[in-house]
This record gives structure tokens, sequence and C-alpha cells, in this order.
């Protein structure tokens, strides 16, 4: 799979990023950086200890990661999980919110191994 075609099958912007990182070989590296460190668990402990501080800040750089890999799916639904726990502990059920970046996360995850 070529990387135009991740970014297709991740719902990326894969021009958006190129203009970035100016080289296919440095934007594979950043994408198999992005899988090293398991987001989703991060995210699930903290919110389970709930520790939405440490939640926020998590889904907060993971969303600043996909803006600046220009993976829009994921980030976009974790700018909506990052809204959600702005200012401490949600006063919404944030499960739909949650599962929405989970489903992105492992379409995005997946997309990347098999790039790998």
């Amino acid at each position: 799979m070529d990387l135009r075609s991740t970014y297709e099958k991740m719902k990326g912007d894969y021009d958006s990023v190129l203009s970035r990182l100016r080289d296919d070989a440095k934007i594979i590296r950043f994408l198999v950086k992005f899988t090293d460190y398991d987001w989703m668990l991060s995210i699930k402990q903290a919110l389970e200890e709930e520790d939405y501080e440490k939640a926020f800040r998590e889904v907060h750089n993971l969303k600043g990661v996909c803006a600046n890999l220009s993976l829009d799916e994921l980030g976009k639904s974790a700018g909506a999980l990052t809204e959600a726990l702005r200012g401490g502990k949600p006063n919404i059920d944030i499960t739909p919110l949650l599962d929405t970046v989970k489903a992105d996360y492992d379409m995005t995850a997946e997309a990347i191994n098999e790039l790998k």
C-alpha cells in the first residue's frame, strides 16, 4: 500500500502532511512513531482512574499529533472528546465520544500497520 492510499484509508489529508513534512520517508517515520505509543490505553486508564486532567491532556495531545500528521478523522473525534473533558469531570456521558475515538484510532493504526 502506498502512502496516499494509506491516508485515504485513514481519512486523512496526504497533500497537507506532504506540504508540511515534504518527504514520504519522514511522514512514514512519524506515522510509525505514532503507533509506538498506545494512546487509547493511556486515555482509558486515566478515565477509569477518574483522572480527568490526565485524560484531557492525553486526548488533547492525540488531537495535536493528528493535526500535525493530517489524520483528520481521528483528529476530529479526538477534538470532540477533548472538549467534553475540558474543565474536568464531564457533565455528559462521554461513552459515545470515546467509542468514536477508539474506532477512528483502530482504523488509523490498522492502516499504518499495513503500511509497515
